[in-house]
C-alpha cells in the first residue's frame, strides 16, 4: 500500500478529487493521529466525498451502469463458485437476479451496530460479512473494531456523526469540564495526535469518571484559530455544527464523544488479488480484513479503497476472461427467492425497536472498553433478540 499509493493518489486527483495543493503545485498534506510526518492528502474536510464524486464522474464517462436502491440478499453460488447476486429494489420491491462472471464485495463494515456510530442510517450493518459467510468465506480479526475519539453528542438523531480527525490535525485541543487539556495524562508527547485508540480511551475515561460535559462528552476546541482558517481547512465541520446545533466553532468549543467508526476485521482475502476462498468472489475496502491490524491509522481507509479496489478490479477482470464456461444454477436462484419469501410474514415483533435494542446492548457491553462480564451479559441479551426474530413483522408496501 505504501509503495502504490502515491501514483494512485495523483491519478484520482486528475480524475477530479481536487486535493489541496501547495503554492508550488505539489500536494499538500496534514497530520492525523500518530503521524510523525504530514502524510494525509486532503480535500478540505470532505476528502472521502471528493473521491466518491471523482469515481462517479469517471464511471459516468466510461458509461458504467449503476443500479441504485438495490439491497443484495444473497450471493448466488454453485460448486463453490459465485455467479451473481440476488437483490430487491428498496423502493419498488422488484427483485433482480444479477448474473456475473465475477463479483466484488465493497459493502463496508458493521459499526452501525453500535448506538454511537459515525455511519449513516441503514448502512454499515455487516451485510457484506453475512453474505460472505453464507457463501462459504472465512472472516478474520472481527474483534478489532475502531472507536473514533470524536463523534457528535447532540442532537440524538445524529449522535456519533463523525467530527473528523482533521480538527485535531489542524490544532484542535481536547478539554474536560475542569478546563484541563487532559491528554497530557495519557500521552504527554503526542497529546491530541496520539493513536485513535488512546485518544478514544482518554475521552471515554474522562466522561465515565465525571470529568465530561453535562451531555456526556468532552470539549474539542479550535476557537483559538481564526475563523478564516477554520472555514478554509474545516468547511464541512464548521457548517455541520452551525446546522445541527447553531454553534459557531470559531467562537465556542464542540462537544464530542467516542463513536464506533471502522471494522478492522473482515473477509479473509488474498492480498495480491483480493480473491476469497469462493471462486469468482472478491472483496475490497472495509469489508475485507487483514490490512489495518488492531488500530487503523487515519487516512488509510481512503488509500485502501483506491489501491485494493483497483487490484480487485484488475484481478476479477482477469479471472472473468480466463474462465472457459459460465456456471449457472436455477436451484440457487430459486433458493434465493425462497429465502426472501420466508421472511415476508406478519408478526408481533417490529424491526426498528429490535435494531435499537441491539445498538444499545453493543454500546454498553461491547464498547470502547470491554471485559468478560459485560461481554457475557451482552451475549445473553443478544440471544433474546435472536429468539424474537422468528416472530418479526416484514411486509411489502402494496402501494410501491
Amino acid at each position: 500500500m505504501a509503495r502504490e499509493s502515491p501514483s494512485l493518489v495523483k491519478e484520482i486527483d486528475k480524475w477530479g478529487a481536487n486535493f489541496a495543493k501547495l503554492k508550488n503545485g505539489e500536494l499538500d498534506q496534514r497530520f492525523f493521529g500518530a503521524h510523525k510526518y504530514r502524510r494525509t492528502c486532503y480535500s478540505g474536510d470532505f476528502t472521502g466525498l471528493s473521491i466518491l464524486r471523482a469515481l462517479l464522474k469517471k464511471a459516468d464517462q466510461l458509461k458504467i451502469p449503476i443500479f441504485d436502491n438495490q439491497y443484495v440478499t444473497e450471493l448466488l453460488i454453485r460448486e463453490n463458485t459465485c455467479f451473481g447476486a440476488m437483490s430487491f429494489n428498496t423502493s419498488s420491491s422488484e427483485r433482480t437476479v444479477h448474473l456475473a462472471d465475477a463479483v466484488i464485495l465493497c459493502t463496508g463494515g458493521h459499526t452501525r451496530l453500535w448506538k454511537k456510530s459515525s455511519s449513516r442510517k441503514n448502512e454499515n450493518t455487516g451485510d457484506g460479512y453475512y453474505l460472505a459467510l453464507k457463501a462459504g468465506c472465512e472472516l478474520i480479526d472481527m474483534e478489532m473494531v475502531q472507536f473514533h475519539p470524536s463523534g457528535m453528542v447532540l442532537p440524538e438523531e445524529i449522535e456519533g456523526m463523525l467530527v473528523t480527525e482533521a480538527v485535531r490535525g489542524e490544532g484542535g485541543k481536547l478539554i474536560n469540564n475542569k478546563g484541563e487539556r487532559f491528554l497530557k495524562n495519557y500521552d504527554p508527547l503526542r497529546m491530541e495526535l496520539s493513536t485513535r485508540d488512546k485518544v478514544a480511551i482518554a475521552n471515554y475515561n474522562e466522561i465515565i469518571e465525571g470529568r465530561g460535559t453535562k451531555n456526556g462528552g468532552v470539549f474539542l476546541d479550535i476557537s483559538h484559530k481564526s475563523k478564516e482558517y477554520i472555514v478554509e481547512k474545516l468547511p464541512n465541520i464548521y457548517r455541520q455544527f452551525l446546522e445541527a446545533q447553531m454553534l459557531d466553532i470559531s467562537k465556542s468549543p464542540m462537544e464530542v464523544a467516542p463513536t464506533a467508526h471502522y471494522s478492522m476485521g473482515g473477509i479473509l482475502v488474498n492480498p495480491e488479488t483480493l480473491s476469497t476462498s469462493v471462486n469468482g468472489l472478491f472483496a475490497a475496502g472495509e469489508v475485507a480484513g487483514g490490512l489495518h491490524g488492531a488500530n487503523r491509522l487515519g487516512g488509510n481507509s481512503l488509500a485502501e479503497i483506491i489501491i485494493f479496489g483497483k487490484r480487485a478490479g484488475i484481478a476479477s477482470s482477469i479471472y472473468s476472461k480466463k474462465i472457459n464456461h459460465q456456471l449457472r444454477s436455477q436451484k440457487a436462484i430459486s433458493l434465493a427467492h425462497k429465502n426472501i419469501n420466508k421472511v415476508i410474514k406478519n408478526g408481533d415483533e417490529l424491526v426498528r425497536p429490535l435494531q435499537h435494542e441491539l445498538r444499545l446492548i453493543m454500546w454498553k457491553c461491547c464498547g470502547v472498553i470491554k471485559n468478560k462480564t459485560l461481554l457475557l451479559e451482552g451475549f445473553s441479551k443478544i440471544e433474546i433478540i435472536e429468539s424474537k426474530l422468528k416472530n418479526i413483522d416484514v411486509r411489502i408496501d402494496k402501494y410501491n
